[in-house]
């Protein structure tokens, strides 16, 4: 091989060298899942239980995120007996249902201990959308952690008509694994 084809490979190597380098610097997804298990408050014609399954989606270094969350919500003992007509075996006092909640493209925003996502709440009732209690929503996503787990919670905190149902008060949830 003369020089040239010798500077020429050389080129050609460092520029592959550098293109690997600079892919490996970005970021990759990160997912998040985890359990929501929670009580709203009376003044929401509960209390409701909460308990579902969530996901959020960290999208690299792009600053945005999705988080989808699949919940049953029924009257607790003392939702039946302050808003449902006091009898605790009956099934329409518990007002068993579900929702589905998506937000895509949330904001991404990182906290002392974590992070936090904002965006649009798409939120189902049974199914339906609109849910019963209308359709303009937002949710704020709080990911924090301590000192031993570094993301270890999650807060749902609804802001616009969710509020009407799930209250202003944020729903607990942790977090149970990574990708």
């Amino acid at each position: 091989m003369n020089c040239n084809n010798w500077s020429r490979l050389g080129l050609t190597t460092i520029f592959v060298l550098a293109s690997i380098t600079a892919l490996a610097q970005v970021p990759a997804d990160v997912r998040l899942r985890g359990t929501l298990s929670d009580y709203t408050p009376a003044s929401v014609g509960g209390p409701w239980e909460v308990r579902g399954q969530w996901s959020l989606l960290l999208r690299g270094a792009s600053g945005v995120a999705d988080f989808s969350a699949a919940l049953t919500m029924g009257r607790s003992d003392l939702g039946v007996m302050v808003n449902g007509g006091g009898d605790l075996n009956s099934a329409t006092a518990r007002n068993a249902h579900t929702h589905h909640i998506t937000v895509n493209n949330g904001t991404l925003t990182p906290l002392a201990n974590g992070f936090r996502v904002t965006g649009t709440a798409n939120i189902t009732g049974n199914g339906n959308f609109p849910p019963p209690f209308g359709g303009a929503s937002t949710l704020q996503i709080d990911v924090t952690g301590g000192n031993s787990v570094t993301l270890s919670n999650i807060k749902l905190t609804f802001g616009g008509n969710a509020t009407t149902h799930f209250g202003t008060n944020p729903i607990s949830g942790v977090v149970r694994n990574s990708n």
